[in-house]
């Protein structure tokens, strides 16, 4: 259960605010439903609160949480390019979208991983491009609440670990946000 005014994630949409309990008569029968408010686009969505689970919605992550993804980050793809572009564009997106509405931070993570190591090997088609900064939104906005910093600069933090070299991002864990 969640509470009035808790930031929680919707798996692919981002992080939205608990703006108030509304309860709707639906078939007859009266249902509870959180209103959800997006924080950085203009969308409320009515959520059932007994299809939480089946939705995803979860609470933010932990800075722990958030840190071990970072850490994940850090570490170079084991995925040689062959592997990661080997299977076509709709299986790969597929797969990708299913990461996304998990809702799971470090798959985010992952898919985030692959599509920038991806991107130092070969221009990313429009498809990839638009999954990227999707990803790269949805990472940064969670980042930027937990660790309180301003999303853009979560954005630049996250550009980093695929900017520089493996020593460095160990330095970028070890001095984060």
């Amino acid at each position: 259960m969640f509470f009035l005014n808790e930031k929680v994630v919707y798996p692919g949409h981002g992080v939205a605010r608990i703006s108030r309990v509304v309860e709707k008569k639906v078939s007859g029968k009266g249902v509870k439903f959180y209103e959800l408010s997006f924080l950085n686009k203009d969308m409320t969505i009515l959520i059932p609160t007994e299809t939480i689970a089946q939705t995803g919605i979860r609470g933010l992550s932990s800075v722990k949480s958030i840190k071990d993804m970072l850490q994940m980050l850090s570490v170079p793809s084991k995925k040689g390019i062959q592997e990661l572009t080997s299977a076509n564009w709709n299986k790969r997106n597929k797969e990708y979208q299913f990461r996304l509405r998990s809702g799971n931070l470090k798959e985010i993570g992952k898919v985030y991983q692959d599509l920038k190591c991806i991107a130092q090997y070969k221009e990313l088609s429009f498809g990839e491009k638009n999954l990227l900064s999707q990803t790269e939104t949805l990472l940064a906005q969670e980042i930027s609440i937990v660790k309180k910093v301003e999303e853009n600069k979560a954005i630049e933090y996250l550009r980093s670990f695929f900017s520089s070299g493996v020593v460095k991002r160990k330095e970028l864990i070890a001095h984060s946000l």
